[in-house]
């Protein structure tokens, strides 16, 4: 079968390798339909490394996608505990926790002591034409979610368990620093919450664009306007409740520490390519604020699910680009350079 793999830095290529086989006990084999680009890709793609885990031999990469079981091991049961049967089309939460260690049993999966992910080493992602997957991380698709929207839904799970951690009420400021899809994604949710005002802030004019259209209050370009400054100008100097990096999480970090209130609370999102995460002492102690950092989804792949059947999120219009599978290094240079107009670009199969 076809496959993307990452050989070093920037280094993707299309190529033949063996097919799966049968799925083992409590998998399914997936024929894959489509896989997004995820931001946190783009960091293993220029480096081959995320986060201290290196890539140490070539490594399908993908991990927002959606399939088609094709077969599935006896008793294989999906993330609704309901039997999965071949021909039912799936989004698939892409980590795979153990269900038996400390985290797990506490109820926070995402934070598996022994946790499995698509595409992160030494685990083969789903840029390629059949995977097998655990059943349980599989969630059945109604007609109404097309491919590129189920997509989506892995990043609009990490905006579901955001908006959980950020704890947004009615008439609660909050600003956004990164719209790209998932701060697309946490935009649409504020505005669902009641938030009001929502500030967004990018350095890319399509994404800022893109914002204001999805219902940001007021959103700005960062490389022509000091954030920070039009933040504390339209709030009449007082500040947001509630402060979201979702992008780079370099000098944003600190913009967003000094957008809040006091007792504010800032929520990291982004990762930041040096690896550290560095906000001023002296205000985050000052203010007193609460700082909590987003890992993965938890518990959220059946409301984004929701979300997208009823209608109150946008997902398509996030979708910019997309590639068959034997261009997929041109999908990563086009996301990695963000080059024409690029929020999510998608490789389909």
């Amino acid at each position: 079968m076809l496959a993307a793999r990452l050989h070093g830095p920037a280094n993707v290529r299309v190529e033949q390798v063996p097919h799966p086989g049968l799925p083992g006990p409590g998998q399914v084999l997936l024929r894959v339909k489509a896989v997004g680009i995820c931001g946190s890709d783009l960091h293993v793609f220029r480096h081959a490394e995320i986060g201290g885990i290196r890539v140490e031999r070539p490594l399908i990469l993908g991990h927002e996608f959606a399939g088609i079981v094709e077969a599935a091991a006896p008793d294989s049961l999906d993330g609704n505990f309901q039997p999965l049967e071949p021909g039912t089309r799936v989004a698939v939460d892409p980590a795979q926790p153990c269900g038996r260690c400390e985290l797990c049993e506490r109820g926070h999966p995402n934070l598996c002591e022994n946790l499995r992910f698509c595409g992160l080493f030494p685990d083969e992602g789903a840029l390629c034409e059949w995977i097998h997957v655990p059943a349980r991380t599989c969630f059945p698709l109604p007609a109404e979610i097309d491919d590129l929207t189920a997509v989506m839904l892995e990043p609009l799970g990490i905006a579901v368990h955001t908006l959980d951690l950020a704890k947004i009420g009615v008439a609660r400021s909050v600003a956004i620093l990164g719209a790209g899809p998932i701060g697309l994604c946490i935009l649409q949710l504020a505005r669902l919450s009641g938030a009001y005002p929502v500030f967004v802030a990018d350095k890319l004019p399509w994404r800022v664009k893109l914002a204001r259209r999805l219902g940001a209050t007021m959103a700005w370009n960062c490389e022509d306007v000091d954030p920070v400054a039009a933040v504390r100008q339209a709030s009449g100097g007082r500040g947001v409740d509630v402060a979201i990096e979702a992008a780079w999480c370099d000098q944003s970090l600190d913009q967003a520490a000094e957008m809040l209130v006091m007792g504010g609370r800032l929520v990291v999102v982004g990762i930041s390519e040096d690896d550290r995460l560095s906000v001023k002492h002296s205000v985050a102690r000052r203010k007193g604020l609460s700082i909590l950092v987003v890992r993965r989804m938890k518990h959220a792949c059946g409301r984004a699910i929701r979300l997208a059947v009823a209608g109150p999120v946008q997902l398509r219009p996030l979708v910019t680009h997309r590639f068959p599978l034997p261009r997929a290094a041109e999908a990563f240079a086009l996301a990695a350079g963000y080059r024409d107009g690029v929020v999510k670009a998608v490789v389909d199969l």
